[in-house]
């Protein structure tokens, strides 16, 4: 399946009747792409009632945020709503990028209606960073320090950008901090979010996974208040010796438990200063892991399948995975 020249990030059922009813469907996934505003990438992955499968770009606006956001990366659910994060990273060779710092949310049912969906947009001016960053400080966890070309090239050079355009989020930013990746999100049962990180890893290389609370006050523009960070974890078990691996994706199993997609730290061939710094983390195959809801930092997960030879897995959802591909979007069953 082609939407445009573009590449498949997560996967999500799509539950809305009006939505499957408009398209003449026996069942549909979102997606989100990854090259270019938020409110231009989402689409949808529908198998027809005659089993045929198409995709398409779905219509949103996005109001004054128009054109504000670029690398959408995880999908969540809850009350109605879905929720789209972006990477919060930055490109292959840094710096991080205030554009991708940005969550977003729009009522499933609208996008079954004739017309563009509205879609709410907030950036966070890299408040997320901070609060995940200082979380990472305080917990029992120890993550992989950043190579110098890490700290370098995304750290220190958006701190320099930022002063030199005097913008007010560079207070946000500190020497010594971690670049974060947000590749995968779940809402759990209370209303937290699951954030699964590509980056940054522990120093065992195991995926990192953090719980936040408050999302749905990003959203209130009369009175607006930012997600606290409840805790960060460390998924154990399934990370093969002598390789890291972060979250791509993450969405929820059977049974109250937790699945998830790990995999490479970033791409190979593509100028990845990451993988300049830390080698052992980009031949690294996808591997599908299972875990319960966490209880400590350190989660044990078990292993649910080997994606191998695929490196690029991107998102999971009802026996299906969706791979991030050139030009093209490929799903997969199990």
């Amino acid at each position: 399946m082609a939407v445009g020249c573009n590449e498949a990030s997560d996967l999500l059922p799509v539950r809305a009747p009006e939505v499957l009813a408009a398209h003449g469907a026996r069942r549909a996934f979102w997606t989100v792409l990854d090259e270019g505003a938020v409110e231009q990438c989402l689409a949808l992955l529908v198998q027809k009632n005659d089993g045929q499968w198409t995709a398409h770009h779905a219509a949103f606006d996005a109001g004054p945020e128009t054109g504000r956001t670029e690398d959408g990366e995880a999908l969540a659910r809850r009350d109605g709503w879905v929720y789209v994060m972006g990477s919060h990273f930055g490109s292959k060779g840094g710096p991080l990028r205030p554009k991708r710092a940005f969550f977003a949310r729009f009522r499933e049912a609208d996008a079954g209606h004739p017309g563009a969906a509205r879609l709410e947009i907030v950036r966070n001016q890299f408040r997320l960073h901070r609060a995940i960053n200082d979380a990472l400080v305080a917990a029992d966890i120890e993550p992989l320090p950043p190579g110098e070309r890490v700290q370098a090239r995304f750290i220190v050079e958006t701190i320099n950008r930022g002063t030199a355009g005097e913008k007010r989020w560079v207070t946000r930013l500190a020497p010594g901090d971690l670049p974060l990746n947000v590749e995968g999100a779940v809402f759990t049962p209370t209303g937290t979010l699951l954030l699964g990180l590509r980056f940054p890893v522990t120093a065992a290389g195991e995926p990192i996974f953090v719980e936040i609370a408050g999302v749905e006050g990003m959203f209130d523009a009369d009175a607006r208040t930012w997600p606290e960070v409840v805790r960060a974890y460390a998924v154990t078990g399934v990370t093969p010796p002598g390789q890291l691996t972060g979250f791509r994706a993450l969405t929820t199993g059977p049974d109250g438990a937790y699945d998830a997609v790990i995999g490479s730290i970033d791409a190979l061939g593509k100028g990845s200063v990451l993988l300049d710094d830390h080698p052992s983390g980009g031949d690294v195959t996808s591997r599908h892991i299972r875990f319960d809801p966490p209880d400590a930092t350190r989660v044990p997960a078990k292993l649910v399948a080997d994606l191998a030879p695929f490196h690029n897995v991107e998102g999971l959802a009802e026996g299906f995975y969706v791979t991030d591909e050139d030009h093209r979007v490929a799903l997969w069953t199990q």
